[in-house]
């Protein structure tokens, strides 16, 4: 059983708006993988979790696009006295401890380093690593790197 599978059917549960599964779903998704994945999160088609998902904590309002690669270890979140989460693009790779928080938004084709801590909006093709994170190479071609 793969934790984006098991998402999946929770989110579809949850927007068919049955009460009690979803968050069977959630405590499931909890018990097996150690992660906090809301069914309410949108989590476009074709992306995955590295290492089962392991660690993963997301905000129920988080956004994230398609063709993503999720680390394990990672939180996307909001910041406190900021009710507002991160819209992630497109095939946006999200290494390993990564902290992306705050009201911001990933652009397209995006890398995120190891254990960076995301504050402030990315550009599409860009490469950003950092505590706080900052842009380490722009104009990229995402299949160079992964």
């Amino acid at each position: 059983m793969n934790l984006i599978k098991v998402h999946r059917v929770s989110h579809f549960l949850y927007k068919k708006k049955i009460p009690i599964l979803p968050r069977l779903f959630r405590f499931l998704i909890f018990l097996l993988y150690n992660s906090d994945i809301p069914s309410s999160v949108q989590i476009g088609k074709n992306t995955v979790f590295g290492h089962s998902g392991i660690g993963v904590v997301i905000h129920q309002d988080a956004i994230i696009g398609d063709n993503c690669t999720i680390g394990q270890g990672i939180t996307i979140g909001g910041r406190s006295k900021n009710p507002k989460v991160p819209v992630i693009g497109n095939k946006v790779y999200i290494a390993a401890g990564a902290r992306v928080l705050g009201p911001i938004t990933i652009g397209d084709n995006v890398i995120i380093a190891p254990n960076a801590v995301v504050i402030e909006n990315v550009e599409s093709n860009s490469i950003v690593g950092g505590i706080p994170s900052k842009i380490l190479k722009n104009n990229i071609l995402l299949e160079d790197y992964i």
